[in-house]
């Protein structure tokens, strides 16, 4: 009996898992990712979506959500926030990159040296948070030091610590930041520290998470998400629609 129950539980994981994958087949079907062309020859234009400093003198934070290169950008995107202070000249990057990481470290890179609007590698962002003056100016007042007291000195593509991770746990170290991830930022619920329950990043409600792997968010922003193997799916009730892996937010 026990058997029989512990095979058909098995069967209805792997029908889930299955159905959740429908969302980045679909994606690869019909040509939403570009699977050609070679990484070290990709572009990385600015998109526009930056504020021109010359032009918005006010402190700006924006944090923002690109695909991921080749396959992967099926089912993940790459996140990360740019801020720039009152009169500044230039914005900063705050971000975490893979193969920053070798040899044990967090990979983490605070830099002003690319725009803050870039297409990561090929694939132009999608703005997921943007706040101006003193909302800015609170936040920028602690972003680097809490951007650097990121727990993580490990990276993982999956279910992380990655991009994402920072990112979540840079937005819940900052309550002012307001930031609700999109659902293929695949990482956002892997909580650092071996922890199990959070806050999720938009300070909104809480999240469960088993290592990034299975996980259960009830919040206002995020609305109702599970996490099955690092795929989301959900409710958003803020904006109404539903959250395929994948695909992303389908308004309702």
């Amino acid at each position: 009996m026990i058997l029989k129950h512990g095979l058909r539980a098995i069967g209805w994981l792997a029908l889930a898992v299955a159905l959740m994958l429908t969302g980045p087949l679909l994606t690869l079907a019909f040509g939403n990712v570009s699977m050609r062309g070679d990484w070290r020859a990709a572009s990385h234009r600015a998109t526009g979506l930056a504020p021109d400093p010359a032009a918005h003198p006010e402190a700006v934070v924006q944090a923002y959500a690109s695909r991921t290169f080749g396959w992967r950008g099926a089912f993940a995107v790459h996140t990360w926030v740019a801020a720039k202070p009152a009169n500044a000249d230039r914005y900063t990057r705050y971000e975490v990159i893979g193969w920053y990481a070798r040899g044990g470290h967090s990979g983490l890179t605070i830099s002003d040296s690319g725009a803050p609007d870039a297409e990561w590698y090929g694939a132009a962002p999608t703005l997921i948070g943007d706040l101006r003056g003193a909302e800015a100016e609170a936040v920028i007042a602690k972003l680097e030091s809490e951007a650097e007291a990121y727990a993580a000195t490990s990276y993982s593509a999956w279910p992380g610590p990655n991009s994402n991770t920072f990112v979540a746990d840079l937005a819940r170290r900052i309550p002012g930041m307001k930031l609700t991830l999109p659902p293929l930022a695949i990482g956002k619920d892997y909580l650092p520290d071996g922890k199990w329950i959070a806050r999720t990043p938009s300070g909104t409600g809480y999240q469960v998470s088993l290592g990034g792997v299975v996980g259960v968010t009830l919040a206002r922003d995020e609305g109702f998400e599970v996490n099955l193997f690092g795929l989301v799916t959900g409710i958003d009730f803020m904006h109404p629609g539903i959250k395929l892996p994948g695909i992303g937010r389908v308004p309702g």
